[in-house]
C-alpha cells in the first residue's frame, strides 16, 4: 500500500527584483489640478528553480496622467520563492498562477504607494485583484484556443 504524501507549501523568500519611479514632467506637473487618470498594467511570470522550488514574479506598472501629461510611472517586480511539493499538476499551476500572485500583491501595492508618496504625489490606493478569476479566465482562453486548433486540424484531414 502506497502512502500518499501530503502537499507541502512554503514561502522561502519575498523580495523586490526591480523597481523604478519616473516623474518626467515635474516640477510643472505639480501646478496642474490633481485630477489623475490612473492606468495599471499587471503581469506575472513563473520560473522553476529546483525540483520543487519556483520563483513567481508579479510585475506592476502604474502610469498616472494629469491633463494628458504623464505625472508619474511607478514600476515594481515583486517576487517570491515558493516551495511546492506533492501537488497535482493542475493544483500546482493554479497556486503558481493565482495563489502566489495573491500573496505578492499586498507587498507590491504597498511598495508602489511608497514610491508615489516619496515622489511627492498623493497615495495611489490600488484595489484588490482577484487573481483566481484572472487565472480561470486565462485557462478558459487557452482551452478555447486548443479546442479551435484541434477543430482546425480535424477539418484539414
Amino acid at each position: 500500500m502506497t502512502e500518499q504524501k501530503k502537499p507541502v507549501f512554503g514561502i522561502q523568500r519575498l523580495y523586490i527584483k526591480d523597481s523604478s519611479f519616473e516623474s518626467p514632467n515635474s516640477p510643472q506637473i505639480f501646478r496642474h489640478p490633481w485630477e489623475p487618470k490612473i492606468n495599471l498594467d499587471m503581469n506575472t511570470k513563473t520560473k522553476q528553480l529546483d525540483a520543487a522550488v519556483y520563483e513567481v514574479v508579479l510585475m506592476l506598472t502604474v502610469t498616472t496622467k494629469v491633463s494628458d501629461e504623464v505625472a508619474f510611472v511607478a514600476e515594481v517586480q515583486q517576487c517570491g520563492i515558493f516551495n511546492m511539493e506533492n501537488f497535482e499538476e493542475e493544483v500546482k499551476n493554479q497556486m503558481l498562477g493565482a495563489y502566489c500572485p495573491n500573496l505578492l500583491f499586498p507587498y507590491a501595492r504597498a511598495y508602489i504607494d511608497n514610491l508615489v508618496v516619496q515622489g511627492s504625489f498623493p497615495p495611489v490606493h490600488l484595489a484588490p485583484i482577484n487573481f483566481d478569476a484572472i487565472y480561470q479566465q486565462k485557462l478558459a482562453e487557452l482551452n478555447a484556443k486548443s479546442d479551435s486548433d484541434s477543430e482546425t486540424e480535424s477539418s484539414m484531414h
